[in-house]
């Protein structure tokens, strides 16, 4: 498996991103780019339908910067090296002008998937 020819790409709105998938046998691992400028209410929300990510996540920052807020308005900045854990009920953004690529083991399988 190899992320340069993922089992499945899910596209962002407006071309901010993407998602890309492979299936190991513990289940599905995503590798998402998120482009300058994203929003998880931008983005992913008209693909998603609901008010916030209801996708929990376990992830790794390889590059660039991300702001996830919880629906309680509790915010955590995430950069290169620092691993997440964030349960459902949250938006997201990309700081500054870097993409901000995740690898996430827990929560891609149905991310960014129209329903």
């Amino acid at each position: 498996m190899n992320f340069d020819a993922p089992e499945e790409t899910r596209p962002f709105e407006q071309n901010k991103g993407r998602l890309d998938l492979v299936n190991t046998e513990a289940g599905p691992v995503g590798r998402a780019v998120f482009e300058p400028g994203w929003r998880w209410s931008d983005h992913v929300k008209p693909i998603a339908g609901t008010d916030s990510c209801q996708a929990p996540h376990i992830g790794y920052c390889l590059s660039g910067r991300i702001v996830v807020a919880m629906d309680d308005g509790e915010q955590q900045e995430f950069g290169p090296g620092d691993v997440m854990v964030i349960p459902p009920g949250h938006g997201a953004w990309v700081v500054g002008d870097e993409p901000c690529v995740m690898l996430d083991w827990q929560g891609y399988a149905d991310y960014a998937k129209p329903h």
